[in-house]
């Protein structure tokens, strides 16, 4: 099978292992990829958002399936056009996209679905918006209706910065505070059969303790030894199956990956968020303990049989992933400086170029994740930091607790 990845961040440098490693993979292309995918695929360049240029791309490369790694691509229909050429593509169509291209567009799907979530409301003036923080009160839950690569929410006590959070995006979906740890579960779907993955957590705060401003995220981990051991079952059972149930009714079935964010409260799990792509940096864990070969499971996803698949097996262990950020990294991340460290395996490169003289440089705000795998937690995270240890990048920073509290048991469900 030749396979066409879309997309250059840390999340497919781990799509790309997976693939990579995958023996129906005769052939891996990457576009526009990045140094760290380029030792796995032969990179082309392409404008990841222009659907008629991926689909040409797709067809001059003889794909078998093209799997798109950020969610931009599939809010701008790129899915669409790799089918119209009839090539398999893995992610789900513009109007599915939705579902994360606009906040608003989720909760109108969560309610008609009956999916437990917190209550909110859809604001596009500074007056409705004060209405909602007063009745929800503090702490204020503010979110961009519209992509924002993952740092469009903003959670405060303060007020006057939460509405200028919204005065700044336009339209907003303002929602009660949901308490409680976080929790990620990717399912793989065609829209009808529906396939969990692994729970994940990751680290959307800057700094240690859950502090500063948010990012794209600063870390993850799995398995979470503190979950409830039917969470999984129930959250396919309450959400998952009624929303792709509530896509199809409304004559937009979702194929690809529903990325499902839960806040696991005292009332249960309710959902954050969805997303309509793989979660970065929780693919890089995840795929990490995935035994079942990726290309296979994302081709029945994306050609209707994955009813039909055979079901997944998982490496014994745990794996903990930690970001390296460039200086500056959420506000106005500092590029172009020198990395060395960043050859051996378990580097995942998520903002990383490289000179013309084999230079590597960073070139984004994230600009590597540190990955690894152990017999248990305590081992991946150590085998992570040992890793991280290696790294060296001008100005550079990293969380010094991801998995922490899980390792040491400071993990509860409220009530």
């Amino acid at each position: 099978m030749r396979v066409l990845l879309l997309g250059g961040g840390g999340r497919e440098h781990a799509l790309a292992l997976g693939l990579a490693g995958d023996p129906s993979v005769e052939q891996l292309i990457a576009a526009p990829g990045n140094p760290g995918i380029a030792s796995l695929a032969s990179l082309r360049a392409v404008d990841p958002c222009d659907p008629a240029a991926v689909a040409a791309l797709a067809v001059e490369t003889g794909a078998d399936l093209v799997v798109i790694g950020p969610e931009a691509p599939l809010v701008a229909g790129v899915a669409d056009a790799v089918r119209a050429k009839g090539i398999p593509a893995f992610g789900p169509s513009a109007q599915a996209a939705r579902l994360e291209g606009s906040k608003a567009f989720a909760k109108d799907v969560m309610t008609a679905a009956g999916v437990p979530t917190a209550r909110a409301y859809t604001c596009t003036d500074a007056e409705s918006t004060g209405r909602a923080l007063d009745e929800f009160g503090a702490p204020y839950v503010v979110k961009n209706d519209a992509l924002a690569a993952g740092k469009g929410v903003v959670v405060t006590d303060d007020r006057a910065a939460a509405l200028r959070h919204a005065e700044e995006c336009g339209r907003v979906v303002v929602e009660e505070y949901l308490a409680g740890p976080e929790v990620s579960l990717f399912v793989v779907t065609d829209g009808e059969a529906a396939v969990p993955l692994l729970p994940a957590q990751d680290f959307k705060r800057v700094g240690d303790g859950d502090s500063g401003p948010n990012t794209g995220g600063m870390g993850a981990y799995a398995p979470l030894p503190w979950v409830p051991a039917g969470l999984v079952d129930e959250v396919m059972r309450d959400v998952v199956h009624p929303t792709l149930a509530e896509l199809a009714r409304r004559g937009t079935p979702f194929a690809g990956l529903l990325y499902v964010g839960l806040a696991m409260t005292a009332d249960g799990p309710r959902v954050i968020e969805f997303n309509a792509r793989f979660g970065d940096p929780e693919t890089q864990v995840v795929l990490a303990l995935l035994e079942t070969p990726l290309a296979g499971l994302l081709h029945a996803a994306a050609t209707g049989t994955l009813a039909g698949h055979p079901p997944l097996r998982w490496r014994d262990g745990a794996a903990v992933t930690v970001v390296v950020a460039a200086e500056g990294y959420p506000a106005a991340p500092r590029t172009g400086d020198v990395i060395t460290g960043a050859e051996g395996p378990g580097i995942i490169h998520s903002g990383t170029r490289r000179d013309a003289d084999g230079t590597l440089r960073s070139a984004g705000g994230r600009v590597l994740c540190a990955t690894a795998t152990g017999a248990d937690l305590p081992a991946a995270r150590d085998a992570a930091y040992a890793l991280v240890g290696g790294v060296e990048l001008a100005g550079a920073h990293h969380r010094t607790d991801i998995a922490s509290a899980a390792v040491e048991g400071r993990i509860s469900i409220p009530g």
